[in-house]
């Protein structure tokens, strides 16, 4: 039987899951396994009514809430309309943050310059929009476009010196679409492996039609984006309700194989 996802907590009232990246959240096909929704129906059982409480984008992993009752489902929802769920995402970018810590606070719309029907943009009349991060760890990472080599050694065409990247601790402070994507790459850092806000939509349109070149593979570094929710963190019924999940291997592979930099 096929893997559903990770359990992070399964009680009366919710069911907490770390999900994957790749996997949708609600079905685009029939079957069963294709999306988040459907497979906690088949974990919770026939007659279940799972209602998924925050969503991620497709590529994006991590911490997913799943109330098991109507109830449960509205009571939670008033929590975050009222902004009073709190949200950590990870993040590897592209670059060196300069900055130990920042707030971007741009506003957010409709690309109506864009061939991606879905893709949004920074845009004044947009909504407000407001993301923090925290700068983890900045370094560089011993893998070219031709596999792993030894750290000492890392240099790319005509001798330049391996890229560096940032791992970054978010926190948004609003529920935007694509708002963490649009907003680091709004600063010079795109997520790496970010198909639709790294620079070239290309790439996105490349995934959908089923035609990414290996090379374009290469530019991406990674297989999915690297952002991945690592936490939620809410009070219900009187109790503090925190959620964690650690990213998945390829993620932390990346980190790992880092050399890190002041």
């Amino acid at each position: 039987m096929q893997k559903l996802f990770d359990v992070i907590s399964d009680d009366s009232e919710f069911l907490v899951v770390n999900k994957p990246a790749g996997l949708v959240c609600h079905p685009t096909k029939t079957d069963e396994y294709s999306s988040l929704i459907s497979r906690a129906r088949i974990f919770l059982g026939t007659g279940s009514r799972p209602h998924l409480i925050n969503r991620l984008d497709r590529e994006t992993s991590g911490v997913v809430l799943i109330a098991k009752e109507d109830a449960a489902a509205r009571a939670v929802r008033r929590l975050w309309e009222s902004r009073e769920v709190s949200k950590e995402y990870l993040a590897i970018v592209h670059g060196r943050v300069v900055h130990p810590t920042g707030t971007i606070t741009t506003c957010l719309g409709k690309d109506e310059a864009s061939l991606v029907a879905i893709k949004d943009c920074v845009r004044p009349e947009g909504l407000e929009a407001r993301t923090d991060f925290i700068v983890e760890r900045i370094f560089t990472n011993p893998l070219s476009p031709l596999g792993p080599v030894e750290a000492s050694t890392v240099t790319h065409p005509l001798g330049a010196p391996a890229p560096c990247f940032s791992l970054l601790r978010v926190i948004p402070h609003s529920g935007r679409k694509h708002q963490i994507r649009i907003h680091l790459a709004h600063i010079g850092h795109s997520i790496v492996g970010d198909k639709l806000y790294g620079g070239d939509e290309d790439l996105y349109l490349a995934l959908v039609e089923n035609r990414l070149t290996p090379e374009q593979w290469s530019r991406l570094i990674l297989p999915f984006h690297a952002l991945h929710a690592a936490e939620l963190r809410f009070e219900w019924r009187g109790q503090l309700r925190v959620f964690q999940a650690d990213p998945e291997p390829w993620f932390t592979a990346f980190c790992s194989r880092a050399v890190l930099h002041a």
